[in-house]
Protein backbone atom coordinates (compact mmCIF):
# COMPACT_ATOMS: atom_id res chain seq x y z
CA UNK A 1 0.00 0.00 0.00
CA UNK A 2 2.55 2.16 0.87
CA UNK A 3 4.43 2.15 -2.69
CA UNK A 4 0.94 2.44 -4.40
CA UNK A 5 0.84 6.20 -2.41
CA UNK A 6 4.55 6.42 -3.09
CA UNK A 7 3.74 6.11 -6.66
CA UNK A 8 0.91 8.28 -6.83
CA UNK A 9 2.15 11.09 -5.11
CA UNK A 10 5.00 10.85 -7.39
CA UNK A 11 2.24 10.73 -10.15
CA UNK A 12 0.47 13.79 -8.81
CA UNK A 13 3.71 15.70 -8.48
CA UNK A 14 4.16 14.70 -12.29
CA UNK A 15 0.57 16.03 -13.54
CA UNK A 16 0.86 19.40 -11.50
CA UNK A 17 4.16 20.04 -12.96
CA UNK A 18 2.40 18.99 -16.53
CA UNK A 19 -0.19 21.34 -15.88
CA UNK A 20 1.94 24.27 -14.66
CA UNK A 21 4.91 23.92 -17.90
CA UNK A 22 1.47 23.59 -20.26
CA UNK A 23 0.27 26.67 -19.16
CA UNK A 24 3.55 28.64 -19.53
CA UNK A 25 4.08 26.96 -22.74
CA UNK A 26 0.46 27.85 -24.19
CA UNK A 27 1.11 32.02 -22.72
CA UNK A 28 3.76 32.17 -24.81
CA UNK A 29 1.86 30.87 -27.68
CA UNK A 30 -0.51 33.56 -27.31
CA UNK A 31 -4.14 33.54 -26.67
CA UNK A 32 -6.90 32.17 -29.32
CA UNK A 33 -8.27 35.43 -30.51
CA UNK A 34 -11.34 33.30 -32.22
CA UNK A 35 -12.52 29.33 -31.60
CA UNK A 36 -12.10 29.00 -35.68
CA UNK A 37 -10.35 25.89 -37.19
CA UNK A 38 -7.58 28.43 -38.59
CA UNK A 39 -7.16 29.73 -35.05
CA UNK A 40 -6.90 26.24 -33.28
CA UNK A 41 -4.18 25.20 -35.95
CA UNK A 42 -2.38 27.83 -35.25
CA UNK A 43 -2.18 27.08 -31.68
CA UNK A 44 -1.18 23.11 -32.23
CA UNK A 45 1.49 24.26 -34.38
CA UNK A 46 2.80 26.66 -32.45
CA UNK A 47 2.59 23.72 -29.71
CA UNK A 48 3.95 21.28 -31.14
CA UNK A 49 7.36 23.38 -31.28
CA UNK A 50 7.56 25.21 -28.31
CA UNK A 51 9.74 23.86 -26.25
CA UNK A 52 7.67 24.06 -22.62
CA UNK A 53 4.30 22.86 -24.04
CA UNK A 54 6.21 19.80 -24.99
CA UNK A 55 8.07 19.67 -22.00
CA UNK A 56 4.55 19.35 -20.20
CA UNK A 57 3.79 17.10 -22.62
CA UNK A 58 6.55 14.66 -21.56
CA UNK A 59 5.63 15.04 -17.62
CA UNK A 60 2.04 14.63 -18.51
CA UNK A 61 3.07 11.29 -20.33
CA UNK A 62 5.02 10.67 -16.96
CA UNK A 63 1.90 10.94 -15.01
CA UNK A 64 -0.33 8.94 -17.36
CA UNK A 65 2.64 6.14 -16.77
CA UNK A 66 2.12 5.98 -12.57
CA UNK A 67 -1.64 6.19 -13.66
CA UNK A 68 -1.04 2.52 -15.53
CA UNK A 69 1.16 0.97 -13.08
CA UNK A 70 -1.40 1.73 -10.27
CA UNK A 71 -4.71 0.55 -12.86
CA UNK A 72 -2.67 -2.54 -12.83
CA UNK A 73 -2.40 -2.90 -9.24
CA UNK A 74 -5.53 -1.45 -7.28
CA UNK A 75 -9.16 -0.95 -7.97
CA UNK A 76 -10.46 2.01 -10.03
CA UNK A 77 -12.81 2.55 -7.27
CA UNK A 78 -10.17 3.12 -5.07
CA UNK A 79 -7.37 5.10 -7.29
CA UNK A 80 -9.66 6.82 -9.42
CA UNK A 81 -11.08 9.45 -6.81
CA UNK A 82 -7.47 9.98 -5.63
CA UNK A 83 -6.30 11.19 -8.57
CA UNK A 84 -8.45 14.31 -7.74
CA UNK A 85 -5.38 15.18 -5.58
CA UNK A 86 -4.04 16.46 -8.76
CA UNK A 87 -6.24 19.31 -8.37
CA UNK A 88 -5.43 19.83 -4.65
CA UNK A 89 -0.98 19.69 -6.24
CA UNK A 90 -1.99 21.76 -9.13
CA UNK A 91 -3.51 24.28 -7.07
CA UNK A 92 -0.30 24.66 -4.97
CA UNK A 93 1.74 24.61 -8.01
CA UNK A 94 0.01 27.70 -10.03
CA UNK A 95 0.08 29.68 -6.62
CA UNK A 96 4.05 29.43 -6.38
CA UNK A 97 5.04 29.11 -9.70
CA UNK A 98 2.77 30.68 -12.13
CA UNK A 99 1.53 33.49 -9.45
CA UNK A 100 -1.78 32.99 -9.56
CA UNK A 101 -4.17 34.37 -6.61
CA UNK A 102 -6.68 31.55 -4.92
CA UNK A 103 -9.78 32.58 -3.69
CA UNK A 104 -11.29 31.52 -0.63
CA UNK A 105 -13.59 29.68 -2.29
CA UNK A 106 -11.33 27.84 -4.45
CA UNK A 107 -9.33 26.96 -1.10
CA UNK A 108 -12.85 25.64 0.21
CA UNK A 109 -12.80 23.03 -2.69
CA UNK A 110 -9.09 22.31 -2.34
CA UNK A 111 -9.80 21.37 1.31
CA UNK A 112 -13.33 19.40 0.23
CA UNK A 113 -11.10 17.54 -2.55
CA UNK A 114 -8.78 16.92 0.69
CA UNK A 115 -11.72 15.09 2.43
CA UNK A 116 -13.07 13.08 -0.36
CA UNK A 117 -10.09 11.77 -0.77
CA UNK A 118 -9.46 10.47 2.86
CA UNK A 119 -12.64 9.03 2.35
CA UNK A 120 -12.04 7.18 -0.49
CA UNK A 121 -8.83 6.28 0.28
CA UNK A 122 -9.88 4.75 3.34
CA UNK A 123 -6.87 5.90 5.72
CA UNK A 124 -8.06 3.73 8.60
CA UNK A 125 -6.48 0.73 6.71
CA UNK A 126 -9.60 -1.21 5.89
CA UNK A 127 -9.54 -1.59 2.02
CA UNK A 128 -11.96 -2.68 -0.53
CA UNK A 129 -11.61 -6.04 -1.31
CA UNK A 130 -10.68 -6.88 -5.19
CA UNK A 131 -13.15 -10.03 -5.22
CA UNK A 132 -12.55 -10.66 -8.78
CA UNK A 133 -8.60 -11.04 -8.30
CA UNK A 134 -8.94 -13.20 -5.19
CA UNK A 135 -11.54 -15.55 -7.23
CA UNK A 136 -8.27 -16.77 -8.76
CA UNK A 137 -6.57 -17.23 -5.76
CA UNK A 138 -8.98 -19.86 -4.19
CA UNK A 139 -8.35 -23.61 -5.02
CA UNK A 140 -10.93 -26.17 -4.51
CA UNK A 141 -9.45 -27.00 -1.82
CA UNK A 142 -10.63 -23.88 0.43
CA UNK A 143 -13.88 -24.53 -0.97
CA UNK A 144 -16.59 -26.18 1.02
CA UNK A 145 -18.47 -28.30 -1.00
CA UNK A 146 -21.72 -27.55 1.17
CA UNK A 147 -21.43 -24.21 -0.62
CA UNK A 148 -20.44 -23.56 -3.70
CA UNK A 149 -20.68 -19.93 -3.35
CA UNK A 150 -17.15 -20.42 -1.68
CA UNK A 151 -15.66 -20.38 -5.13
CA UNK A 152 -16.39 -16.89 -5.44
CA UNK A 153 -15.94 -15.17 -2.28
CA UNK A 154 -12.51 -14.24 -0.73
CA UNK A 155 -10.59 -16.26 1.66
CA UNK A 156 -11.92 -14.00 4.17
CA UNK A 157 -15.32 -14.54 3.80
CA UNK A 158 -14.71 -18.21 3.49
CA UNK A 159 -13.52 -18.35 6.81
CA UNK A 160 -16.48 -16.77 7.83
CA UNK A 161 -19.17 -18.33 6.31
CA UNK A 162 -17.18 -21.55 7.47
CA UNK A 163 -17.95 -20.73 11.02
CA UNK A 164 -21.40 -19.46 10.39
CA UNK A 165 -21.70 -23.62 8.62
CA UNK A 166 -20.00 -24.84 12.26
CA UNK A 167 -22.36 -23.03 13.84
CA UNK A 168 -25.56 -23.81 12.37
CA UNK A 169 -26.73 -21.32 9.79
CA UNK A 170 -27.94 -22.08 6.63
CA UNK A 171 -27.96 -19.79 4.36
CA UNK A 172 -30.07 -21.66 1.53
CA UNK A 173 -33.09 -22.02 4.02
CA UNK A 174 -35.43 -18.97 3.03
Amino acid sequence: MAKLLLILLIGLVFEAAGVVLLKKGINQIGEAQKIVPAEVLRIIKAGATNPTVLLGVCFEALFFACLLILMSKSDITFLWPLTALSFVMTTFAALIFLGEKVSPVRWAGVVFIMIGAALIGNLDGCQPRNVARDINRISAKDADPRWQCYVTLPKSAVGCCRSEVQSGVDRNKN
